[in-house]
């Protein structure tokens, strides 16, 4: 097996193995860009390599992904002299060799991107829109819930796929086994984050409704996408405006000491900063949840979302 050691370049031999892993193996480090999700990775060669010890050949891997469906294969090693040809069907050809393209994702070790010829654009085309996700932010009783079913009516309406999650419905299923310690609910965002990347990826316009409270939690989901297909939408609406809608108690519940970590009670809610819709409710400002989803609408129309 490899091992690399502090996120450096340098793999090596774990002694006492019994007979060691086929190589060339690799080590993938995440990265972002305005095409989307990219890879970049290391090869460890068995080339000229004899017996246990320090690996004597490294070599990097250049690899474009887009989506974590690998692209192309660029140049190999020092001289570039073991890379023959490109990816196929999940292989490169190093040293005259046929090698997978195993990764290591978190604790999931040897798996390999799957692509298909069927891919985003193809299901755009069908569907004649662009998925995306909006995701829609704020604090407890700020009529998230209810602008996201207006703005999916809406959608219907006009003959466009729309999914919501919402925050309170996946708890009935999805993230059952999360409470709201702040841990799980870190975990439950970013649960929710990959699943909504895979609504866009499919085509569908998926609605995302959580309180979410804070910025890097957000940012973590809006990087999961290619750019531009996150749009942040942010309730602004004043916590004694929500406190006074109260529609499940909680609030209640909060001020009596019943519930803990309440956000905007006990626990702080962090305001996007540059979110691409801010839609504000307040004594002075008054709109109707279909306002809202119009408003959203028209953003997506001016960027082309509700076209091929």
């Amino acid at each position: 097996m490899i091992a690399v050691c502090g996120g450096s370049m340098l793999g090596y031999w774990l002694q006492g193995v019994e007979s060691p892993p086929v190589l060339p193996k690799l080590w993938f480090r995440f990265s972002r860009s305005d095409q989307g999700i990219g890879w970049g990775g290391y090869v460890v060669s068995r080339a000229r390599y004899k017996g246990f010890g320090s690996v004597r050949s490294t070599a990097r891997l250049q690899m474009a992904c887009v989506n974590e469906k690998v692209d192309n294969v660029g140049d190999l090693g020092e001289d570039g002299s073991e890379l023959d040809e490109k990816s196929r069907n999940g292989h490169v050809t190093v040293a005259g060799r046929a090698v997978s393209q195993l990764a290591t994702v978190g604790n999931s070790t040897n798996i390999m991107w799957h692509g298909c010829s069927v891919a985003k654009a193809e299901r755009q085309k069908l569907l004649k829109q662009k998925g995306c996700v909006i995701w829609i932010t704020g604090l407890s009783g700020s009529g998230k819930s209810t602008v996201a079913c207006a703005l999916s009516q809406s959608l219907h309406c006009r003959g466009k796929l729309s999914y919501i999650l919402d925050g309170d419905n996946v708890r009935h299923g999805l993230n059952r086994d999360l409470s709201f310690k702040a841990e799980d609910r870190a975990e439950n965002i970013r649960r929710v984050g990959e699943v909504a990347k895979l609504f866009a990826d499919a085509g569908v316009i998926c609605i995302a409704s959580l309180i979410s409270p804070y910025r890097r939690d957000r940012d973590a989901c809006r990087a999961l996408l290619p750019e531009g297909s996150f749009i942040e939408v942010f309730m602004d609406v004043p916590l004694h405006v929500c406190e006074a809608r109260d529609p499940k108690g909680l609030y209640k519940l909060a001020r009596a000491g019943k519930i803990k970590g309440f956000t905007g009670i006990h626990d702080p809610y962090e305001p996007p900063l540059n979110c691409e819709i801010v839609l504000k409710h307040s004594d002075e400002v008054l709109c109707s949840p279909v306002d809202m989803g119009e408003k959203v609408i028209h953003y997506l129309e001016e960027n082309g979302y509700l076209q091929e």
